[in-house]
């Protein structure tokens, strides 16, 4: 039984997930996970919102949030609680996991004064869609369609976390449209996470020459975040209904999920079957199934308990984990559950300031120290 898709999840009771790790090339250890709701608090930034999917910040720490459903891009000052839109991105598609889906600002905003969308359109066909918009003042905003791919599923595994890195490349994470054998293929972007330049372009430095993908063999994914300290890239991979996972991307990697996955056998490698040996397994996963989405990194973010750690949230549980990092920051010591937000948790960030927070389908909230 497929579980819900975490843009269409009710609020699920909480459920006792068991989790593992282990480097890529050492044997799969499981260990049980810890709980301690009370490490962690929320306050509310805002109430009363609609569905804002994805969310990032300005750089003088205002909020730019999308309406998933509408398409609408709001600018929201956290301390004030005023709201002004900014754009309304036209022909959006909602049904199941589709939608507007992410947002990211360009490193020199505002000098160069580009948003960037990831929104599923109706445009002569179903799209997924990358749109860099400019911010042009009193004249309006322009849109302009970076980059697009056709969706295969209709309403399922679209991906859509968007963001840059440390080296100012437009990351994209792309879902294989409910089609396993995509995520091994190479001539599609399905399946991927992507890398490329502000025009759309594939970087020449990318593992492959003339293409935008920087590692493959993903199923669904709903949020990445770059360590501050180190560079690393970490993403959540949404499984099938027996694993979920939280992965590190390196360039060029392959990360086993394809046609022959299956949920008989020793999880997690029954569903990451395909691709050369040995086999990149994730650090981290889940049985049952959280649906894990955004990640943010507690560098500076005020919580004693959570220095230098990893937040991650959940859509079918409502909870929020904390990773604590090997010393080498590459790997996993311990994961905990220190919230539960009691709605589904959409994405989350890491402000200018370094203070963590996350979306749920009606609000932005704030973490902080219980």
């Amino acid at each position: 039984m497929k579980r819900l898709a975490w843009l269409a999840a009710t609020v699920a009771a909480l459920v006792t997930a068991t989790t593992g790790w282990a480097p890529a090339s050492a044997g799969i250890e499981q260990a049980a996970h810890s709980s301690d709701p009370a490490a962690v608090n929320a306050v509310v930034v805002k109430s009363g919102l609609a569905n804002p999917a994805g969310f990032t910040f300005l750089p003088d720490g205002r909020i730019l949030y999308g309406e998933r459903n509408t398409g609408r891009v709001v600018i929201l000052e956290p301390k004030s609680g005023e709201e002004k839109v900014v754009d309304t991105i036209p022909d959006i598609r909602s049904s199941g996991e589709q939608g507007l889906l992410g947002l990211a600002v360009d490193p020199k905003y505002p000098k160069k004064p580009f948003i960037y969308a990831y929104a599923t359109r109706q445009v002569d066909s179903l799209q997924n869609q990358i749109l860099k918009i400019t911010m042009d003042g009193d004249q309006g905003v322009k849109r302009k369609v970076i980059w697009r791919l056709d969706t295969t599923a209709g309403t399922y595994h679209d991906g859509g976390h968007i963001d840059f890195g440390p080296d100012n490349k437009l990351y994209a994470v792309v879902g294989e449209g409910h089609s396993s054998s995509r995520a091994q293929d190479l001539t599609t972007d399905a399946g991927k996470v992507l890398r490329m330049n502000r025009d759309g372009s594939a970087p020449d430095d990318n593992p492959i020459d003339g293409s935008r993908i920087f590692t493959y063999g993903l199923r669904n994914s709903f949020g990445f975040a770059f360590d501050p300290m180190s560079g690393t890239l970490w993403e959540t991979e949404n499984g099938p209904e027996c694993v979920d996972e939280i992965n590190v991307e390196k360039s060029g990697e392959n990360h086993a999920w394809g046609s022959h996955e299956t949920c008989q056998g020793t999880p997690p490698q029954n569903v990451n079957q395909d691709g050369p040996e040995p086999r990149i397994m994730p650090l981290t996963w889940f049985t049952p199934t959280i649906a894990p989405t955004g990640l943010a990194f507690c560098n500076g973010c005020g919580i004693k308990s959570a220095k230098k750690a990893l937040f991650f949230g959940a859509a079918n549980t409502g909870e929020i984990r904390k990773i604590n990092l090997t010393a080498d920051r590459q790997g996993i010591v311990a994961v905990s559950v220190v919230y539960d937000s009691a709605a589904p948790v959409f994405s989350m960030q890491r402000a200018p300031n370094g203070k963590v927070y996350f979306s749920t389908p009606d609000a932005i909230y704030k973490l902080v120290e219980e």
